[in-house]
């Protein structure tokens, strides 16, 4: 069986993360999403809690029947390992993506060379999208709806409501 995971933050999870999860449950067996606790990416702190992050990627892939979610707070390969997934499966939009990526690749790489990197292309449509201009324009009140799903979609308006 061909077990893959598919890491990221996911704060929140977009459909630009749904559209590479989906194509990624078609090429292998299981897809494992996998959320990063990861609480200072980037030097900023989260908007969703590691839970309501699980949370909201268990909903948006409800619809994808060999694909679950599991949170780590460790190093990716190690996750890999413990669950037996011996590919790992990265979204590409822009080159930004490409040069930070293939670090990550080549580290990975140094330390378990038996976990092998599998690059999937965004489409057009979300070759710009990311979470962090989702929450921007979430939080300024714009149109944020064909971006997300419906349980992120929610989940966004009750937290900008509140602030």
């Amino acid at each position: 069986m061909k077990r893959a995971l598919v890491p990221g933050t996911f704060d929140p999870i977009t459909e630009g993360h749904l559209d590479i999860i989906r194509r990624a449950s078609q090429i292998f067996d299981e897809v494992i999403v996998a959320v990063a606790a990861s609480p200072n990416k980037g030097g900023r702190s989260r908007l969703f809690s590691l839970e309501e992050r699980v949370v909201l990627a268990e909903q948006s892939i409800e619809d994808i029947p060999n694909a679950r979610v599991e949170s780590f707070d460790e190093l990716l390969v190690t996750f890999a390992r413990r669950m037996g997934a011996n590919v790992v499966v990265k979204g590409l939009r822009a080159i930004t993506d490409f040069e930070y990526e293939f670090q990550m690749t080549a580290m990975n790489y140094d330390i378990d060379s038996s976990i092998e990197t599998v690059f999937i292309m965004s489409p057009p449509k979300y070759m710009y999208l990311s979470s962090s201009i989702v929450r921007e324009v979430a939080s300024l009140g714009g149109p944020f709806r064909e971006f997300v799903s419906e349980p992120v979609y929610r989940a966004l308006r009750r937290k900008f409501a509140s602030s």
